[in-house]
This record gives C-alpha cells, structure tokens and sequence, in this order.
C-alpha cells in the first residue's frame, strides 16, 4: 500500500507537499541500464514539472524521429478511467489519485514511442521503475522562473500533491528531486526558448546519447574512427600508440543563460550539471555520479565553507583558495573525485577479477594527493599505486606527506633525478612490452594529468570560480574575466581553457611559469626546445617541469585535431630535441594565452611585498601567478588567480623570507607547521596538514636514476599485489 508522508519545506515553517514514502530498496539502481536494454523497446520518455513543454516538445520529436507519440494523461490514464484527469482527481482526491495514478502507469507497454509523462507520474517510484526498463529518461530542466510564468499563463494555480500552506514553487522544487532521480539526460529549457527549440535541443541530445564520439587519440591515425569511453580512458591511462585521450567531436557547450543557471548553486550542485555534459550515462549514470560529488566533496574532507572560496585581494584581483583539501594541494579536487571513477572502470570491465597498478610521477602534490584519494576512496579495489618522487625537488613537507602516508598496496620510491626524469621513466614503462609482460597479470594505469580522469574533475573550480565572482556582484554575468594560472605540466591551465571552450566568459589565460620558463618561451615564439633547458630546482617545486604533458592536448585542438601534426611534432622533439608549431598554431595560442615567468628573487619578493601590505601569506607557486599577473596582466580586467597550495608546505622557504633571522635548519617538520599555524589567519590553516605531522614516515625506499632498476622495483611490487 503507498504510504501518505508530509514533507516540511526549508524556509517555509507552514509549508507542507503531501507525496508518496519512497523507501530506498525502491529507488533507481545506478548504471542499471544497457545498450542491449535500450535498444530493446526504443523509447525516449520526456519528463519535467508542469509547464516545461513535455507534450507539445514530444509531438515534435516523435515526427522528427518518425516514432509514436504517447502522452501518457491522453492516452493512458483518460482511457483507462473513462473520464479526464482532472475528474478523477475531482473524484478520488489528491491521496487517493497518486495510488490509482501509479497502477495505470505499470501498465504501460510501449515501442518505438516518444512519452511525455504527466510531472506527478516521476513520483510512482514502482511503475516508473518498470517504465525506465524500456527506455531513455529526458529530464527538460526549466527554472522556476519559467514554470511559474507558464503556469499562470495557463491559470494554473494547483498541482497534483500540494498540501494547505504550500506554494506552487514548493511543489515545483520538490517535484525537482523526483526527476533528478530519474533522468539519463538534461536538457536545459531556457524562458526564452520556443517549443520549436526545445524540440531541437532535445533532438541533439538524442543524437549525442546514441552516436557518441567517445574519446580520441591525440596521435590518432588519420580516417581512424575507433574511440574509447570514459570509463576506457581512466582505466588506459594513456592512449596505445603513446597520445593522450580527448574528447571526440565536439565539445560541451553552454549558453550564457545555462551558465547563469549555475550561479546560485553550491560547488557540488554545480559539479554535477558540469561533468553529466562530459560523460556518457551509460558510463556513469547522472545519479551515480551525484554520489560520487557527495562523497568526494564532503564536508569532512574539505572545509566546511565555500567550497574553493574566491578572496578578494584587491581591486579586480582575486584568489581561489585551492587548498583546503586533505593535501592541501589543488590536487585534492581531482585526486578525491578520480579514484570513485577508477573503481567504476574496474568494476564495468568483462574481467573484474583484473588488478591495476597506478604508476604516478609526481613533482610534489600529485603524489600525496593519489596515495590520499586511492586510500580513502578505493581501498577495497584490486589494484595498487607507485609513486615515484624527485628526492630533491620536493620540499620537506611535501616528502614528509607523500612518505607518511599510509595505506593498503600503496608504495613510495624516491629516484634520485628530476620530476622530468620520474615522468619520463613512466610513459617508458608504459610503453615497454617486456615490463608490462611481467607484472603478474596487473595492467597499468596513471593517475597523473595525462589521465582524461584527472584532468576533467580540474575544470570544475575554475567553472566554479566565474560563478562566484557573479554571485558575489563583482562581475555581471557575461563580463570577461582573466585566469592567472602557476603552470608546469600544463594540467592545471588546460582545464581552464576548457572551461573557455565551454562558453564561460575567459579573456586571457596567464601561464605564469617559475625560473624553469620553457612554456613562456615556447608561448612567445612558437619553438619548444625541451633539450635546451636544464631543470632548475625552485621554491615552487610543483612546477619545476621542462616536458609539459598537457600541452600535447592542447596542440590537438588548436591544429584542428590533426593527430598527424601532433605525432610528427614530438617525434622531432623526441629525436632532435626541438619542434615549432605553424604559424596559425602558433597565431591562436597567442589569442588566448599571455606568458610570464618570476626568478626566484621575483617570487621571494612577492611573497614578502603581498603579507605585508595585505597580510596575506602566499605559498611560492601563487606568488609566482601574482608576480606574473602584476607585469603581464591587465588591471581594468577582473583576475582570479588559482592558489593551488597552502603556504604551510613551503613554510621552510617562507620563513626566512618574511623575517631574514629566522632559523629554519634547527626546525623539525612539526615544528615548521606549527609556526605555519602562528605566522598569519590569511588564509587559515589547513588542518589535514595539522594532523598529517603526527604520521610516522613508512616510506623510505630510494633508487638511483636507472631505469632497470626501477623496473625491477615496479614489477616486485605488482606480483605481490
């Protein structure tokens, strides 16, 4: 029997919507759906609150897609009870008609049919859950704004399920949590769009549901069509033939009305409707990949304010606090979220008995973020992670991180070489037959920012940035704004200029690069020259990097996707050390990105200048992006600088920078954090960084820089996974 429940509304004391009890054993499976499934009956099922324009839009797609057209008020119910739905309402009451509502709808048995359900039938958990078997769920999102304008224009005042005390809007936004359970596509109905336009966009995302690109090879045979999923390439890592995954075709677009959607929204909120547009529901269905956000962003993991706040630094300048993650590192906002992913992949393969192995380079961050997110979130997966670290280009702080950190199969190995070496020595073992012949049966995988699965949960901050200057009125919606990113292997930057591609209003992003200055050399002139620079160790370890990954990626896009150019460019870096782009290449980099680079005395400089007038204490990598934005950008466009670590890990350094008598070499790494939690509240105190010096260092493992030997290492540790 269907149980009456009385939900009370956030913010309305009196308010009250009268719905069915719907006990979790009821609700969707994730991912439960199959091509095989799909294709069986051939439905499209529009669903949406009263108003969104579910018949008229289904009758347009039905004649578009040449299937039938079935509303379900018209055709079902009407029939069924021998009288209209309003009557029936009029008749049995409003508790009484969502239980007779539910019964007619299991019956319904359908092929090859457009259905527009009625806005109450989402909430028949057990007849909708018969109804999805056979076919996709289109959800046409409109704001509340539209639905209430729609309805009073047709003199609706009441819907099915709305209690005394209630508004239409309660019903509107409770009814949205039904839908949200339900849908495997969003199609966004702006108030200006016409039942012709819904109509077309709904039609284009059919079409990009059932002929998805997938994702490509950035050195992709010309002709070659193959592609993989988005499940295929967090598991691959790197792509056969030695490329790096895209996304195939094109890619997702926002309008400046979708993105205005966006701004009243939380982080979570926001990363949802974001990364659903990237990734196919069949990989991850919308209401999986809303647990992950949940699990992966929560309260317990991340300060429980703001999430990757934006502060106001002064006029037109602002900074976006990266670190209040587990690592305190803007890594945590990929390295959180990609392990769920990693797991889902395994778990989706033919085999799952399969075991992987992560091999991770890091120059700093990466590593202490991978080992803390595959530990939290991956424990009980078959697989094991390596991290392999400059031994002496990291600071003290980050080593102590990466080293103490434990957990199940995981192993750090220090290489006594550069960050450039450690990731070279990567790509090798994965491309290098015998090696991967003797791992016991593991197959290899990355966790660094050549993997598409890294990379993508990065441009959610910087989405998120744009939002939070609007809602903050320091912008208008629509406004440019510049990005000023401290950029090494490129990751961090290229994520933003996704977010570009998207539609968000970016001008100018800023590649701001340390003494190591290869990118805005090669930004500058067109000519990347790798064995021309010699690795310098800086105070910003993190992008101490001559080989930029990433740039790969974007290279791809901007020659027009020609995998040809992209192959030739790094053999010839590969075999003469130095390659040029063409001149339109080298013409649109120009258009987008703006290079600089800070000498360490710059950086030092910065860090002292910025604490003193402003007193707040950066950590060497913003004070690189500042140092750069203050002779390379512009000052009447509003900048938000990505902070991409705490100053508590570089406080060794800092240190003697804001007071020269200050003696370090005496001090232990807890001490160093705990003068980190003295010297200033701006920004506050990651406290993950508090309790990580209490861990004991497990790790101790070093090896010269040879690459047998670190194969040798590599392959004991996976035959004893």
């Amino acid at each position: 029997m269907l149980i009456p429940h009385i939900l009370k509304i956030r913010g309305h004391r009196s308010a009250c919507i009268l719905f069915l009890c719907r006990h979790l054993h009821n609700k969707k499976p994730h991912n439960w759906k199959s091509w095989k499934a799909l294709n069986g009956k051939g439905n499209y099922v529009l669903m949406g609150n009263p108003g969104s324009g579910k018949t008229t839009t289904g009758q347009i797609v039905a004649q578009a897609l040449r299937k039938q057209v079935f509303d379900v008020d018209d055709h079902l119910l009407t029939p069924a009870w021998g009288m209209s739905v309003a009557s029936k309402l009029k008749e049995v009451g409003e508790q009484r008609f969502l239980e007779e509502e539910g019964k007619v709808l299991a019956t319904l048995d359908v092929q090859n049919t457009v259905v527009s359900l009625s806005g109450s039938n989402p909430l028949q958990y057990g007849a909708m859950t018969k109804v999805a078997e056979a076919g996709v769920f289109i959800y046409l999102d409109a704001d509340n704004e539209t639905i209430l304008k729609r309805q009073k224009a047709m003199k609706v005042d009441r819907i099915v399920g709305m209690a005394s005390g209630a508004t239409l809007e309660d019903v509107i936004n409770f009814r949205r949590t039904c839908y949200e359970d339900w849908y495997d596509i969003r199609v966004l109905v702006d108030r200006t769009d016409s039942k012709e336009k819904v109509a077309e966009k709904v039609l284009k995302a059919i079409e990009k549901f059932e002929h998805d690109p997938g994702y490509v090879s950035t050195r992709g045979v010309k002709g070659d069509k193959s592609s993989v999923t988005f499940l295929d390439t967090v598991l691959q890592g790197i792509a056969p033939d030695g490329g790096l995954f895209v996304k195939g075709g094109s890619r997702p677009q926002l309008s400046l009305a979708d993105i205005g959607r966006l701004v009243n929204m939380s982080y979570r909120e926001r990363a949802l409707r974001l990364l659903e547009m990237w990734i196919h529901p069949l990989d991850i269905s919308p209401q999986e990949l809303r647990g992950f956000i949940q699990k992966s962003y929560s309260d317990e993991l991340f300060e429980p304010f703001d999430l990757a706040p934006v502060v106001q630094l002064g006029e037109n300048q602002f900074v976006q606090e990266l670190f209040h993650g587990p690592t305190a590192s803007f890594k945590d906002w990929a390295l959180q979220l990609m392990p769920r992913f990693f797991t889902k992949a395994m778990s989706a393969q033919p085999n799952p008995d399969l075991k992987y192995l992560l091999l991770v380079a890091t120059s700093g961050d990466t590593g202490s973020a991978t080992l803390d997110g595959f530990s939290r979130h991956a424990s009980g997966a078959k697989l094991g992670v390596i991290v392999l670290y400059p031994t002496k280009n990291v600071s003290e702080i980050q080593k102590w991180q990466t080293t103490a950190m434990e957990g199940k199969n995981i192993t750090v190995i220090g290489v006594d070489r550069d960050f450039d070496y450690c990731q070279k020595t990567v790509k090798t073992i994965f491309r290098d037959e015998n090696i991967n012949k003797s791992l016991g049966g593991c197959r290899l995988s990355a966790a660094n920012s050549i993997n598409w699965g890294r990379l993508l949960p990065q441009t959610l901050y910087h989405a998120s940035a744009y939002l939070d200057l609007v809602k903050a009125g320091h912008v208008d919606l629509g406004d440019p704004v510049d990005y000023c990113v401290p950029t090494g292997n490129f990751g961090n930057i290229l994520s933003a200029y996704y977010v570009k591609e998207m539609g968000f209003p970016i001008r100018k992003l800023i590649c701001a690069s340390n003494s190591n200055k290869i990118l805005t050399d090669f930004l500058l002139s067109g000519s990347y020259s790798p064995s021309s620079y010699k690795l310098k160790a800086t105070m910003s370890p993190s992008i101490d990097i001559i080989q930029s990954s990433n740039l790969e990626r974007l290279l791809y896009h901007l020659s027009g996707e020609h995998a040809a150019m992209v192959s030739t460019f790094y053999s010839q870096v590969s075999k003469e050390g130095t390659a040029s782009v063409s001149q339109q290449v080298h013409s649109a980099l120009k258009d987008t990105f703006i290079p600089g680079f800070a000498t360490e005395e710059n950086t030092r400089e910065t860090i002292r200048k910025v604490f003193k007038q402003k007193g707040y204490l950066m950590d060497p990598h913003t004070a690189v992006a500042h140092y750069v934005l203050s002779g390379c950008g512009d000052p009447t466009t509003p900048t938000v600088i990505s902070s991409t670590a705490h100053h508590g890990k570089f406080i060794d350094n800092i240190l003697p920078i804001l007071d020269h008598n200050e003696n370090v070499s005496s001090l232990s790494v807890p001490d160093l954090i705990q003068r980190a939690a003295e010297v200033t509240r701006q920004p506050k105190m990651n406290r993950f960084l508090t309790t990580m010096v209490k861990k004991k260092v497990v790790h101790t493992d070093t090896v010269s820089a040879d690459y047998d030997k670190i194969c040798k290492k590599v392959v004991q540790f996976a035959q004893k996974l």
